[in-house]
């Protein structure tokens, strides 16, 4: 028994220097972290219901459901805003949960400037 180990022992070193070593180097760039999310600047936004989101922003340019999902998008000048609204956990009229902002051209924007530029343009018509 204990040659029978003592050979396997053997077999297993000579098999693991048959296998092809891997570079060294710099390994793959770590994924960007998320930015946080911050709430500020849209303390008139997040909770809201569509109805007091169309009187905040006006009519959407865009309105789509999926399931119990809603989706508003408002298109400015200065930027697009989509605003994602479910219904809360005990049920109820869907509220928004979530948004994101981003400029025309599809870069990023921050989501309370967005905000107070869609608003800005609501009250000035």
């Amino acid at each position: 028994m204990r040659r029978r180990i003592a050979a396997l022992m053997v077999v297993g070193s000579l098999l693991a220097g048959c296998v092809p070593r891997t570079a060294t180097g710099p390994g793959p760039a770590p994924a960007p972290q998320p930015r946080p999310y911050s709430t500020h600047g849209l303390e008139h936004v997040l909770g809201s219901t569509a109805r007091a989101l169309s009187g905040r922003l006006g009519r959407p340019d865009l309105d789509l459901r999926e399931g119990n999902a809603h989706k508003l998008q408002y298109m400015g000048p200065a930027c697009v805003l989509d605003a994602y609204l479910y219904p809360p956990r005990g049920g109820g009229e869907p509220v928004v949960t979530h948004v994101d902002a981003r400029q025309p051209d599809g870069r990023e924007m921050d989501r309370s400037s967005c905000v107070a530029a869609l608003t800005a343009r609501q009250q000035s018509r």
